[in-house]
């Protein structure tokens, strides 16, 4: 098992420990299973889950929440409930105090904003009928490790910037956005990540695990040490019209 170096994710020229805020926020989505949704608006479940393997051969591992967890309570905050992962459409919060991991994964309470944000009682409706299943956090990441054998990466330190409600849980479409998003700000895919960019480029499954084994891992290596031409080859890949990269 190989644990990535902290500057791997945050991109070319940030010092170890320390997140490149301009990289781009990563999604993790499930279909939620929450313990109750009262009148009020109030409702409890979980946030996110240990121990499942996702459609990127990733899986967040216990323990993975708990700095985030203590640096909220630490600065008397709290995590918002956003609708779609919008930004300027909070619907509700979290309890911090409720917040905390178990065998299970990350646990909580939230409120609904019934009375002052119009998607909350969208939310609320879904969520009663059981239409509207989805949950999703918003993370950086902060610490993984990938298994070569397994080809999955496992996420033992995650920066939580929030937790969503969302329609429909996040897509392979959507998980390529964010990981072009990445690149656009000057970051490196996982492993992973970048096979699911050549799948979608067209090559094979096979293909896609043999070119990232064999130049990305090198790479990802060379640009740890600061290697100058793999931070070239990484704005090469940055920029590869294949890809359709957004502006930013």
């Amino acid at each position: 098992m190989k644990t990535a170096p902290t500057s791997w994710w945050s991109g070319p020229g940030v010092k170890a420990g320390h997140k490149d805020r301009a990289a781009a926020v990563k999604y993790r989505s499930f279909d939620y299973d929450v313990k109750a949704v009262g009148d009020d608006g109030l409702f409890s479940g979980y946030g996110s889950v240990f121990g499942v393997v996702d459609s990127y051969n990733e899986v967040v591992a216990p323990g993975a929440f708990l700095e985030s967890i203590e640096d909220a309570k630490a600065k008397s905050r709290t995590f918002p409930v956003l609708w779609q992962h919008r930004t300027g459409e909070p619907i509700g919060s979290w309890d911090i105090s409720s917040m905390k991991e178990d065998d299970r994964g990350l646990f909580g309470a939230g409120e609904l904003w019934l009375q002052d944000a119009p998607y909350a009682r969208i939310a609320y409706r879904g969520m009663q009928t059981r239409s509207i299943t989805g949950l999703s956090i918003g993370y950086y990441v902060r610490e993984s490790s990938f298994d070569e054998k397994t080809r999955i990466r496992t996420l033992t330190k995650l920066d939580l910037i929030e937790i969503s409600i969302v329609t429909v849980p996040a897509n392979d479409e959507a998980r390529t956005d964010t990981i072009k998003s990445k690149l656009a700000h000057g970051g490196l895919p996982s492993m992973p990540e970048f096979e699911l960019l050549l799948r979608e480029a067209g090559f094979s499954k096979t293909q896609s695990a043999v070119i990232a084994n064999r130049g990305l891992q090198h790479l990802l290596r060379s640009e740890s040490e600061g290697d100058l031409a793999a931070i070239e080859i990484a704005e090469a890949l940055k920029s590869r019209p294949a890809l359709s990269l957004p502006s930013f």
